[in-house]
């Protein structure tokens, strides 16, 4: 298989310049978008991960997001051994330049699931750095892969303990503690009565709670309360 030339032509079957418009109204400052479906990304990424993904990997020019994130799924789709998939990871990570492409790579990284105690030690750095995307890649990472019976002590620990100003980190963590409290509300919720988050933190991730169907009306009530006043900083 030529795939550079299988690629392209797949690409442009699939390119739609109406949802390229409604792409880039979600996604500020990229404005290299094609327009292409997930769900057609996803199956050109499968038969790429069935043929010679390593080139296509190491080779294939990145022109336009939906390049990058095609690379994010192929990773996802390989079954690789541990090792030689976080170095796969570990490599793509500096590419991600946006949500989109951060959050649909992470959502795919089922690998994740056979050593958590490896995966969680793998994710350490990224959960510590200062860069924007690195930072929300640990976070959706975890939320992605991790808030379960055996790690949610652990994810709440280090959800409750990051500092940033990066917008789109504080919105994954906000994002995160959501999911924390959907699926272990007491334990998210003794966290977020004596929270350490920054306000902006704090008070979205009650708003993404309180945006949530599975959260009773009472209980969004009692989290309005702990909604700290706007502009007011924590001593």
């Amino acid at each position: 298989m030529d795939i550079s030339n299988f690629v392209k032509s797949e690409f442009k079957k699939y390119t739609e310049p109406e949802y390229k418009k409604f792409s880039s109204s979600l996604i500020p400052n990229i404005d290299n978008i094609l327009g292409i479906r997930l769900p057609n990304l996803r199956k050109i990424a499968k038969i790429i991960a069935k043929n010679d993904w390593q080139t296509f990997l190491n080779d294939y020019e990145e022109n336009f997001m939906e390049d990058t994130m095609l690379k994010g799924m192929v990773i996802a789709h390989l079954k690789e051994d541990y090792d030689s998939m976080a170095s796969l990871v570990e490599n793509f990570v500096p590419k991600i330049n946006n949500w989109a492409v951060c959050d649909i790579f992470c959502g795919g990284l089922k690998f994740f699931k056979k050593d958590k105690i490896a995966a969680l030690k793998f994710l350490y750095p990224y959960l510590k750095s200062q860069d924007e995307y690195e930072l929300r890649f640990g976070v959706v990472s975890l939320l992605s892969h991790f808030i379960c019976d055996d790690c949610i002590d652990e994810v709440l620990r280090i959800l409750f303990n990051l500092k940033t100003e990066h917008y789109y980190a504080q919105m994954g963590i906000a994002w995160a503690v959501s999911i924390c409290y959907i699926k272990y509300p007491d334990l998210t919720l003794n966290y977020l009565k004596d929270s350490t988050l920054d306000d902006f933190c704090h008070n979205k991730s009650i708003s993404k709670i309180i945006e949530s169907y599975r959260v009773s009306k009472e209980d969004k009530e009692k989290l309005k309360l702990l909604k700290r006043p706007r502009h007011t900083k924590r001593t």
